[in-house]
């Protein structure tokens, strides 16, 4: 079963998650298999910006959806995982002209979205309760590192924007394939209540910062030990313990991320009212109906001419009152 597990060092300014994700990741694959299924080296990446996804959204306990991507100049355009404040997740990818077969065997990240330097990473923080006119957090970062050079490992990426972005001394693991999609988090915690006393309290200070920061480098050493191999493998207890045997730790009772979508017929109706009756009628004339896959969960909604011309009509209507239509 899926699990997010969340745990503290006790006495250090340091916290960790561990995230293992099995049967909603295998029915992500399961509903892509459909179309053709994804390249090995595209569905261990989708598999790691999943566990990535999970993490960093179980991290700052966010209320809407966090959306990770990765889109750059390469066979592969873009690559989604999208994760909810439930932690339920979908992800999705797509390719250029030449489809998923121009996709090179053992690929590399730069490989895939990086050829020319420019591929990206964006996070996005949607909020749920979204006012009109607000714009969701977005921050980008290039897929490469502070002396420019490629950076291979979305682990990489992903800790390179939290200490520029956030500030935060990141160390983070992932692994995935058909079965599991697996990632550790080692973060320092923030230094609060530091005052900017004179004297002997500044030198306190940065004594402790130090003592802190040797904290933090001595665990995410020992994080950094741990092999894809093991991550995907072995269970969280063992990972725990051959990590962190000398560590006091404090673990909390299991999340349950799953694999859910958010898409639905409304959705979709609200797309093709978007678009226009003169292009629906087009579709209309030339295919007899509009079909609209959905790109994360497959599946797939019709409309007729009966269904577009009720799409059209509902959105004619002048709303009631109370703002129910």
């Amino acid at each position: 079963m899926s699990e997010l597990h969340k745990f503290i060092f006790e006495g250090l300014p340091v916290r960790g998650m561990l995230v293992r994700l099995t049967e909603g990741w295998q029915e992500v694959l399961a509903r892509r298999r459909v179309a053709g299924g994804y390249p090995p080296e595209v569905q261990d990446l989708l598999g790691q910006m999943l566990a990535a996804g999970v993490l960093m959204q179980g991290n700052i306990k966010f209320n809407g959806a966090l959306v990770l991507q990765i889109f750059g100049d390469g066979p592969l355009k873009l690559a989604v995982a999208e994760v909810q404040s439930d932690l339920s997740f979908r992800a999705t990818a797509t390719f250029g002209p030449a489809g998923a077969s121009a996709v090179p065997a053992g690929a590399s990240l730069s490989q895939m979205v990086n050829v020319d330097n420019q591929g990206r990473c964006a996070i996005t923080l949607d909020p749920k309760d979204r006012l009109p006119g607000q714009q969701p957090y977005q921050g980008v970062v290039p897929l490469f590192g502070d002396r420019h050079e490629k950076l291979d490992k979305l682990s990489e990426v992903l800790e390179h924007y939290m200490l520029q972005s956030e500030q935060l001394d990141t160390c983070l693991v992932l692994a995935a394939n058909g079965e599991v999609a697996a990632g550790l988090l080692i973060q320092r915690l923030p230094v609060m209540g530091q005052g900017n006393l004179a004297g002997q309290l500044d030198r306190d200070a940065n004594e402790d910062q130090i003592g802190r920061s040797e904290d933090y480098q001595r665990i995410a050493m020992l994080a950094a030990t741990l092999k894809p191999q093991e991550l995907l493998s072995l269970g969280a207890d063992e990972i725990l313990h051959r990590l962190f045997w000398q560590e006091s730790l404090t673990r909390y009772e299991p999340l349950r991320p799953r694999f859910a979508c958010t898409c639905s017929r409304q959705r979709v109706s609200g797309m093709l009212r978007s678009l226009g009756s003169a292009e629906v009628e087009q579709i209309l004339a030339e295919q007899g109906r509009v079909e609209v896959g959905c790109e994360f969960c497959g599946v797939l909604y019709h409309f007729d001419a009966v269904d577009a011309a009720q799409i059209f009509t509902e959105g004619s209507k002048p709303p009631a009152p109370g703002g129910v239509h």
